[in-house]
């Protein structure tokens, strides 16, 4: 038995089409549809998005009524609508199906938001889906905006709540990691340069500089994501706000800081605000930032825990599963590994911003759907990457205590200590014959009877195999 597909008739600039009765999205929406299947993504996907458009459409909603450009009950429908999206956006997710790489500079999404708030206002309203001489995606829904002001807003507010996302897991591991510096702080190793030995630390200071460097990235992304908090809200086609009334941009941008609870404000030159995007430059880069970090430490962790016979083997990672097809009781550090990709990735997205940006010409950037893509990738695998390493890794590493001494007792690096006492020359002496001859530091300063044993139980004892230099470390609070 074929089943019957109701469905009604739109209209648009280029004709008409049948729509879906049931769908939320129009003729626009279709259209945009048929034209861009590029990828497997949907913009229905990025719910932070969805919640951010409501919230302009919103705002914009109030300010119009405010200014007699709709009526009360048409204002009080859309609001509804808006809603809808903002309290339950996973709920409407269906309703965005667009792929996220488009032309048109997001018109095709602002286009698909006005008709779905223009339907679930219609059925609130008692009306059926499509009857727009009631309430109209374009007249009405779109009153006093454009793309050019409403994408923009939206982009902005929507990766300001993502990065929020990313501060949260990063406060996590950060806690993780610090736990992990108290658990070594007594774990006597050796530092290294150029992969060389340097001079003896604690496994403890180790990690407690991984925890200092995410806490800057933190402190980083914190600030510079305030830059997101001036929108062009109200600029409308290029920045000259045409087809608004006189101080609608002022109140649109107060009624949507009432809406979001941030301290939003107008930019300065609204033709300006609407060609740049320079914002997602410096955000992006922070992002960057924040990979090559995550990726420096994860080549640490696996240079730590190589071996486990023939390597470094001063840490263990959690074991999670078999490391070869034909290599048995081989174990792989994967999480570490996998993180390293995703700061390739982000390494790359940042690259695709930068070229993005620059190509906006004259008075609009219509690039601006790939750096959406492109900031919400590297956030959202930030987030993921940064909660896996933190879970599957780093709360389960343990210490080979033992190795970490018994390295730091037969390296020649420790012969820095006796520097002080026995001059650089016949430092560089003592180290040379024991490379030569394969023995400690020890061994040859007591063939040669320069020091006693009790001396050199003195200078190699712990308080002076580890230093400590203090230093106004960032507070963690204050980030958070």
């Amino acid at each position: 038995m074929v089943q019957v597909v109701k469905t009604r008739i739109e209209h648009d600039l280029l004709g008409q089409k049948e729509v879906s009765a049931e769908s939320y999205y129009g003729i626009h929406t279709l259209r945009a549809l048929e034209n861009f299947q590029i990828s497997s993504s949907k913009v229905g996907e990025n719910l932070p998005f969805i919640r951010a458009l409501a919230q302009v459409k919103k705002a914009s909603a109030q300010t119009n009524f405010k200014f007699s450009k709709i009526s009360h009950e048409l204002s009080e429908a859309i609001q509804f609508a808006c809603d809808q999206l903002i309290e339950q956006p996973a709920q409407w997710s269906a309703s965005f199906p667009l792929d996220v790489y488009q032309g048109g500079a997001g018109t095709s999404i602002n286009m698909n938001c006005n008709e779905v708030i223009a339907n679930i206002a219609l059925e609130k309203c008692g009306f059926n889906k499509g009857e727009y001489a009631h309430i109209h995606p374009n007249d009405h829904v779109n009153k006093s905006q454009s793309t050019n002001d409403v994408y923009p807003t939206a982009l902005r507010l929507a990766v300001f709540y993502q990065l929020e996302q990313l501060l949260a897991v990063l406060q996590q591991i950060v806690a993780s990691i610090q736990a992990k510096a108290k658990e070594f702080q007594y774990v006597v190793k050796m530092g290294r340069t150029q992969l060389q030995d340097a001079v003896p630390m604690t496994l403890g200071q180790e990690f407690r500089a991984f925890a200092t460097l995410l806490k800057e990235d933190m402190k980083l992304i914190n600030n510079t994501r305030q830059l997101l908090l001036e929108i062009n809200l109200g600029a409308t086609a290029i920045g000259t706000g045409v087809n608004t009334p006189k101080g609608y941009a002022h109140e649109t941008v107060q009624a949507l800081k009432k809406i979001t609870g941030l301290p939003l404000v107008g930019a300065e030159d609204y033709v300006e605000a609407t060609s740049d995007c320079g914002v997602f430059i410096i955000l992006s880069s922070t992002l960057k930032r924040l990979a090559v970090k995550l990726s420096k430490i994860c080549n640490d962790l696996r240079l730590l825990s190589s071996g486990p016979r023939t390597g470094l083997a001063e840490i263990r990672l959690p074991e999670l599963q078999a490391g070869s097809s034909i290599m048995p009781a081989k174990i792989n550090p994967v999480i570490p590994e996998v993180v390293n990709q995703i700061a390739f990735k982000v390494i790359g997205n940042d690259l695709a911003v930068t070229m993005a940006a620059e190509a906006g010409q004259l008075q609009l950037n219509v690039m601006e759907p790939v750096i959406a893509v492109s900031m919400n990738e590297s956030i959202d695998l930030l987030c993921r990457a940064i909660e896996t390493l933190d879970t599957k890794c780093i709360q389960g590493i343990q210490a080979n205590e033992q190795a970490c001494y018994d390295a730091v007792m037969r390296s020649v690096g420790i012969v820095t200590l006796l520097d002080p006492i026995l001059g650089h020359a016949k430092c560089d002496e003592i180290g040379k014959q024991c490379i030569a001859e394969n023995k400690t530091i020890q061994q040859v300063v007591l063939e040669r009877n320069l020091l006693s044993q009790a001396q050199l139980d003195e200078i190699f004892a712990f308080s002076n195999l580890v230093s400590e230099v203090e230093s106004g470390l960032i507070d963690l609070a204050a980030v958070s």
